[in-house]
């Protein structure tokens, strides 16, 4: 009887040491994902800040400047040349229902680089011009 406990135990080991691996991809998976989906939160919250403030002010500094305080928390913060203003002013007429689009293009580092060095994440607003 306890020859079998024995070889039993020895049995559940191994098939632990078999499931762990597995266990610890699911759980860093998990963890990535959570994080992805953060960082594309906050970017589609700043290019919707920054697609308010050209729509009603039309001035590409301030939306820029706009974008970059709605999204204190990303680390690397982002930088102007990841901000795509189109087009670069709104019409001064009111004639034309004329749009601008804020794009952000910010390569996230991921956390435990397990999955990769960074992935490419896009955040997009737009508004009518002149509200």
């Amino acid at each position: 009887m306890r020859e079998r406990l024995r070889r039993e135990r020895g049995a559940s080991v191994v098939e632990f040491a078999l499931i762990v691996p597995l266990l610890i991809v699911l759980v860093l998976g998990i963890i990535e994902f959570g994080h992805a989906f953060q960082v594309q939160g906050t970017l589609s919250a700043a290019a919707r800040e920054g697609a308010r403030v050209m729509a009603l002010q039309s001035d590409p500094a301030a939306a820029r400047a706009a974008v970059r305080d709605a999204a204190p928390t990303l680390d690397p913060a982002i930088t102007d040349a990841q901000i795509a203003i189109s087009p670069a002013a709104c019409p001064a007429t009111t004639t034309t229902t004329a749009n601008v689009r804020v794009t952000i293009s910010y390569p996230m580092p991921v956390l435990t680089g397990f999955f990769g060095a960074d992935v490419d994440l896009t955040g997009t607003g737009v508004m009518r011009c002149n509200g």
